[in-house]
């Protein structure tokens, strides 16, 4: 079986989906959907983001179906997955219609903004017996691969703390991000990635307490503590996007397990990306060392890796758990929650 692919919404990351499918094994795009007669002519050259190159002015869609219209390409039966990958206020509306044509349902984080439309869309997805599928690339990145992977096997012993950062400076080289209240607060669309790694690596907790900045009651800056059942597993995470201008981009890791402890952090400084701690291995035996952690090379290998978890997911029916819609969810109701700590000064309950 070989899983069909509408891809909605041809912006910077609808490309890079584009591009990430182009080694896929078992899927393939078969559809594109975009209002823009400059895309459906092939022409992408408009397209810049953060990381990657430009689009190119020669995009070839042999062989692949051109819409205008989205309940269009819903219908079309040669369709198995819809791949959302526009702004997030469109995620609650698109993926519905999807579910309701009968499609499986990729969406590009966040899940939602708004807690309820998670919920309903999680729901919608339940009732109609679909898969709804959350792009949320962070666990594909070869070091946080590795590290969910080696905490997994469990050869290093158990897990007993945690701690994360992930920070930006205000992003004026977009338009569409400069203004995080448009996105939920960077403690929303950045910190997010965070809420949904720690969920998928050591659970979701069930209160959180934060400190941090808001502003118009979204989260700008947070520093979190997260609060389990067990209380010999500490997990914290720092994230916002107070950073100076030059800090375009940082995030790190430590990792405490019974028997190792690790450690990544990097970031771009200035124009330039900087690792100043490769991903390390410190085992209780007094040795260090840096793992390969593998993975395709390409910019958008990570992309090709979380389409082939989702394309894999079709083919069997089960969703791959590091696209499940209710740990997205769950992320996203940590957000809020953090949110609510800072607020109110107390831990909040998830």
């Amino acid at each position: 079986m070989t899983v069909r692919i509408g891809l909605l919404g041809i912006g910077f990351m609808g490309m890079t989906h584009f591009e990430g499918a182009r080694k896929l094994e078992g899927g393939k795009i078969a559809a594109i959907c975009t209002r823009s007669e400059k895309k459906l002519a092939g022409d992408w050259s408009d397209i810049q983001g953060n990381f990657g190159p430009r689009g190119s002015t020669e995009v070839d869609l042999s062989g692949i179906k051109t819409y205008r219209d989205h309940s269009e390409m819903f219908r079309d039966p040669d369709i198995d997955l819809v791949d959302i990958c526009l702004p997030t206020d469109q995620h609650e509306s698109m993926v519905l219609d999807a579910l309701a044509a009968g499609k499986h349902v990729l969406v590009e984080k966040p899940i939602a903004i708004d807690l309820d439309a998670a919920k309903r869309m999680v729901d919608a997805a339940q009732k109609a017996g679909k898969l709804l599928l959350v792009g949320q690339v962070l666990p594909f990145f070869p070091e946080f691969r590795w590290v969910r992977e080696t905490v997994e096997s469990g050869q290093y012993g158990k897990l007993r703390a945690a701690a994360f950062r992930r920070v930006i400076a205000e992003p004026n080289w977009s338009a569409g991000m400069n203004d995080f209240r448009k996105l939920g607060g960077w403690g929303i669309d950045l910190h997010i990635h965070d809420n949904h790694y720690i969920g998928l690596l050591c659970g979701v907790p069930k209160q959180v307490f934060s400190r941090g900045l808001l502003i118009d009651g979204l989260v700008n800056h947070v520093c979190t503590q997260y609060l389990y059942d067990d209380r010999d597993l500490t997990v914290s995470a720092i994230s916002g996007g107070i950073a100076a201008a030059g800090l375009k981009f940082a995030h790190s890791f430590e990792i405490f397990l019974e028997r190792a402890t690790l450690q990544y952090d990097a970031g771009t400084y200035g124009d330039s990306w900087t690792v100043n701690r490769p991903l390390t291995l410190i085992t209780s035996d007094g040795q260090v060392s840096t793992p390969a952690p593998g993975g395709g090379t390409e910019w958008c290998a990570a992309f090709t890796d979380e389409l082939q978890a989702a394309v894999n997911s079709v083919r069997t029916g089960t969703p791959a758990p590091v696209l499940s819609g209710e740990l997205a969810y769950n992320a996203l109701r940590l957000c809020h929650a953090e949110a609510e700590s800072i607020a109110t000064g107390k831990p909040a309950a998830i």
